[in-house]
């Protein structure tokens, strides 16, 4: 099949809307009520979607989930944006079952597996991303990230943009917009941070209302050389940033970065954990902008719900690994390889790097006939299965409408949709397996919570 056709969903992720969703109890369940409370006696700190609806799930299969009170829902978050394949894809699954039994962890000695996933990566990924590490969470491997652009540069500062999300540890956290994170010192030395452009909310605009790229990276020039102490490291960015709503740069942002950089000294830490392995329809989402960073970070879909994670570096830095105590317990061990190995093999067979993109186009069309037929939908937005819907009070202030969101949150999971919530943005990250009349089914849910919130608000 050309690249330029669309992919088939693979047969062994169908789902059957005669029988998805299906609601028998309101959800969350007594059994679910009941299980939960049992857990939240001791299990603290729960994310906000879990506190806002918890159900307690039972089992999951390609792009559905069932609790425990026999509720089915069509899966829009996979599981925060980790199941990309689907749940429980029979290949990742095969391969991590081979290898529990098989070996399971030898530290870091080099193994079959592991050297097969290397070749792969080397394979795959654009420019000369060919030096490797692995890690067992996206932390981790962020943390890794910046001490390899340390050691490759002699320098330690880092510049990092507003609502990104780099993870939960010290200087992951220092890189982000997240102060309940940190006690003590909010950010670690050297840590410094810039507003990046956002198409829907920009700070500088050209005469005719369109956002002027030029401006911002105009200020990372003028911060570079009066906000720092001259000894900056590298930028460390999302590509399209998760936690902060979906939110996708101008398509010449990233090219003319890459410049400042190359001009500067500095490198490009691309930050996907959140954005690889077709998640938004290529390898790598700084592909679709054809910029190739110095640092990667991948994770999540990486190993479809397997912790795993890796840290790329191109030609020249590789050898800073060596430097910086790089090796970890989990990190690498056969289960890992063989569940990463067998993602990206899965990507190649299904053609899902093309269903990604496919999914994302149409889930763009339908969310622009919400845009037009909601007073409180703002804007809209998609790269292959990252997508988000932002709803304002008014579309001319465009002030952000919380409450809306956590209604539209509940009522379309009460009506069989498991998603994300972001405060006033809804983030959707459906597994690319998904058939083009789930995705649809699940946009008619939003479409109607969305319309049940309006009369209830406005």
């Amino acid at each position: 099949m050309s690249k330029n056709m669309k992919a088939a969903a693979p047969e062994w992720a169908h789902l059957d809307l005669n029988t998805v969703p299906d609601i028998r109890v309101t959800p969350p369940g007594p059994k679910s009520n009941a299980m939960h409370q049992r857990c939240t006696q001791y299990f603290k700190g729960l994310s906000g979607q879990v506190k806002l609806f918890p159900v307690v799930f039972d089992y999951g299969k390609g792009c559905e989930l069932v609790d425990i009170d026999g509720n089915r829902y069509i899966d829009f978050s996979s599981g925060i944006y980790v199941t990309t394949l689907g749940h429980c894809h029979p290949k990742v699954t095969e391969a991590v079952q081979y290898y529990a039994g098989r070996l399971m962890n030898c530290h870091d000695f080099t193994t079959q597996i592991k050297t097969r996933l290397m070749e792969k990566l080397a394979e795959i990924l654009p420019g000369d991303l060919n030096g490797f590490q692995l890690y067992d969470s996206g932390t981790t491997a962020v943390e890794a990230g910046i001490r390899v652009m340390r050691a490759a540069t002699k320098n330690h500062e880092t510049v990092s943009c507003f609502y990104d999300f780099h993870g939960k540890t010290y200087n992951a956290v220092s890189l982000a917009h997240i102060r309940s994170f940190v006690y003590g010192p909010c950010r670690a030395p050297g840590s410094h941070m810039v507003p990046r452009p956002d198409v829907y909310r920009p700070l500088w605009t050209k005469p005719d209302g369109a956002i002027d790229t030029d401006q911002y990276i105009n200020f990372y020039e003028e911060y570079l050389e009066k906000g720092t102490v001259g000894k900056v490291a590298g930028f460390v960015l999302e590509p399209i940033q998760g936690w902060g709503g979906s939110v996708i740069p101008p398509d010449d942002f990233f090219p003319k970065l890459r410049k400042l950089c190359d001009r500067r000294g500095i490198l490009l830490m691309a930050d996907e954990v959140l954005t690889s392995m077709a998640r938004t329809g290529k390898w790598l989402c700084m592909e679709h902008w054809d910029v190739v960073p110095d640092i990667v970070t991948l994770g999540k879909g990486f190993g479809n719900g397997f912790p795993v994670t890796c840290v790329a570096v191109r030609e020249p830095y590789k050898e800073s690994f060596e430097s910086i105590s790089a090796s970890s317990s989990y990190g690498g061990n056969p289960m890992a390889c063989a569940a990463a190995l067998a993602c990206i093999e899965a990507i190649e067979e299904e053609q899902l790097l093309e269903r990604s993109a496919h999914l994302g186009q149409i889930a763009l069309r339908r969310m622009e006939q919400m845009k037009n037929e909601h007073p409180i939908v703002g804007d809209v937005r998609a790269k292959g299965c990252l997508m988000g819907i932002e709803l304002v009070k008014d579309k001319k202030t465009k002030e952000p409408f919380n409450k809306a969101g956590e209604l539209v949150y509940k009522k379309a999971f009460a009506k069989g949709l498991a998603w994300i919530p972001a405060g006033h943005i809804l983030r959707m990250s459906p597994p690319v397996v998904m058939e083009d009349e789930v995705l649809m089914k699940g946009m008619d849910l939003i479409d109607e919570a969305i319309g049940e919130t309006e009369r209830e608000l406005l």
